[in-house]
């Protein structure tokens, strides 16, 4: 990838020298070093069970395992950065958050991982922070069930920095779609009509049966439940697992699947470095249109039937 930055120009060192400036800020405040040569996949959101931080968690624990078991050494190095706050007296969201440091912090200690995949949830997260992480993406995580997002800007702000977006069509990842085009974004799972037909139970859903249906999520929600990231305390997520399997509103298990084989369309684009560089300039380049002065222009037509005051010549010419 180093000769790769040389070959494509000012973009590509743009982006690299944000990830040199995020990873230097991590080792700083954390003490763990992370590559910048490895893909920066992030998800800052508020920490919910909508925006479905758990299904990127189980996503880390299926690469986890497979790296333990030596398997997935094609796989391209990544690290999984998170940041976000979870309301006070919200119990499955703090369990959630509490989940991905053990998660994070099991990953980080094992040499058989080594730097093929490093997990953090990054502390104190607030502007100053995101002005490190958002440059410094490659992947923006974009993941809430469909019909649960009532729109989003951080999506936006990930794509203005040259960040491929991941997500379902849900949000305004609906018109970053439209805009930034289909092969600049990757979209998985469920749409929001089909969310709708599982809750209101025109469509079945058994989430236990969809765990015990795909061994990557089978083996995932087995070593959570398993303690092998508390082993200090092995029963510390049974409720969360409890919840995973048998009811999960969420439907993190109905997309978990699709959300993984949207994770290898991922890595298949990034190996292409040019045509991934491509992508990156395309989705800063059309995302003009979320600009704030086109959104006050709208709203002032379209809702507020307002029109602008005349310039001073127009004035002066009347």
């Amino acid at each position: 990838q180093g000769e790769g930055v040389a070959e494509t120009g000012v973009v590509a060192l743009a982006k690299r020298q944000n990830k040199e400036r995020l990873a230097a800020y991590v080792r700083r405040t954390t003490g763990v070093s992370i590559d910048p040569s490895s893909m920066f996949d992030v998800q800052i959101k508020r920490i919910h069970e909508y925006k479905r931080q758990l299904l990127n968690v189980l996503h880390a624990i299926a690469l986890y395992a497979e790296f333990r078991d030596g398997m997935g050494n094609d796989r391209i190095p990544r690290v999984k950065l998170f940041g976000g706050k979870a309301a006070s007296a919200y119990v499955a969201a703090k369990q959630i958050l509490h989940l991905a440091n053990d998660v994070s912090r099991t990953i980080n200690a094992d040499p058989a991982v080594g730097d093929r995949l490093k997990m953090l949830f990054l502390p104190n997260y607030n502007v100053s922070l995101a002005e490190r992480m958002i440059p410094a993406a490659d992947l923006s995580e974009q993941i809430s069930t469909a019909g649960m997002e009532a729109s989003g800007t951080g999506n936006m702000k990930f794509a203005l920095n040259g960040a491929l977006t991941i997500g379902t069509l849900d949000g305004a990842n609906v018109e970053i779609r439209e805009h930034v085009g289909e092969d600049n974004i990757v979209i998985f799972g469920l749409t929001a009509p089909e969310v709708a037909a599982i809750h209101n139970g025109s469509q079945p859903f058994d989430p236990a049966a969809a765990i015990a249906a795909d061994p990557r999520l089978d083996m995932a929600v087995r070593m959570i439940a398993d303690g092998v990231f508390s082993p200090e305390e092995p029963d510390r997520y049974r409720q969360l697992v409890d919840d995973l399997k048998h009811h999960d509103r969420f439907l993190v298990t109905a997309d978990f699947a699709a959300y993984c084989a949207a994770q290898d369309t991922v890595e298949r684009r990034y190996r292409q470095w040019s045509a991934w560089l491509r992508s990156t300039v395309l989705n800063t380049a059309r995302t003009g249109w979320f600009s704030s002065d086109r959104t006050v222009r709208d709203y002032a037509e379209e809702i507020w039937g307002a029109m602008p005051p005349a310039e001073p010549e127009a004035r002066a010419a009347e």
